[in-house]
């Protein structure tokens, strides 16, 4: 009786079909990622280095970049509340149009974020629906912070939500029942059973959402206008660099920026893999 060899499907691509799968991997990353910042780190030092310096010490672009700090992190606390919440509902809750309301969180993938500032015009700008009353309360959206605000809520509306709806799945129930009958308190409950578990992609989520708010630009630009010293954000701040010529300027601040997301959602990967080991 003859015996025949099975050859694990894996083993094909060991030797060189496994590196040249690791090698197309590594050349779609490089060009997608670390070319562009090549490129930004060659121009913001095209000057040398006092010219990088110099960009990077002007009033303009740090009264940007503080107002989009300061946008993100009221949003991240939005976001972590209200998404947090959303996300529980959707697990935990059956209600009429569920499904519906749970497709809604995706549309701010799915539309571009100039749009977004053209519904939002056509909402709160000088013709839009609610502008009467706007008028009345003597209270300004369009091409102010509130207009700013609300476009960044929405562009970064599923990243916390998404983040957190497995992992609220994923929980134990039998803990949370176990506690309830030894006596807990809801809010007991909550933090000594509940909370533990989402933690870590409670911080994953935040740093997702506020990767996405500081480096929100389509929106923001149709919205608010990019008043500077009113509404320019960092990214308006590149554009309007760009548009003069101020190229050091430019590539300086989104230097910044890049780096600064890069190392929110780094450390919040970290935490993930240090939490999950």
């Amino acid at each position: 009786m003859t015996t025949q060899r099975i050859v694990l499907p894996h083993k094909k691509f060991r030797g060189w079909g496994l590196r040249l799968l690791i090698l197309a991997v590594y050349l779609y990353v490089g060009v997608l990622v670390l070319a562009p910042i090549t490129a930004l780190v060659n121009g913001a030092l095209q000057n040398g280095l006092p010219s990088f310096l110099a960009a990077l010490n002007t009033p303009e672009f740090w009264q940007s970049f503080s107002l989009s700090l300061q946008i993100a992190l009221g949003v991240v606390v939005i976001q972590a509340i209200l998404g947090s919440i959303t996300a529980w509902v959707i697990v935990r809750h059956s209600f009429r149009g569920k499904a519906l309301f749970n497709a809604v969180i995706d549309v701010p993938f799915a539309i571009s974020p100039v749009v977004v500032g053209y519904m939002l015009l056509l909402v709160f700008g000088r013709n839009g629906m609610l502008n009467p009353v706007l008028s009345a309360l003597d209270f300004q959206v369009a091409f102010a912070l509130p207009g700013i605000f609300l476009a960044t809520l929405f562009v970064s509306l599923p990243f916390m939500v998404r983040e957190m709806i497995p992992v609220i799945q994923n929980l134990d129930r039998a803990q949370e029942l176990a506690a309830s009958t030894l006596g807990a308190s809801r809010w007991t409950t909550f933090w000594r059973v509940i909370f533990p578990g989402l933690r870590t992609a409670l911080l994953y989520g935040v740093a997702l959402t506020m990767a996405r708010a500081m480096g929100e630009f389509g929106a923001v630009l149709v919205i608010g206008g990019g008043v500077q010293g009113r509404t320019a954000t960092t990214t308006m701040y590149i554009f309007h660099a760009l548009e003069e010529r101020q190229y050091v300027e430019a590539y300086t601040a989104a230097i910044v920026l890049g780096l600064g997301s890069v190392l929110i959602v780094s450390l919040a990967d970290l935490l993930r893999h240090r939490t999950q080991h």
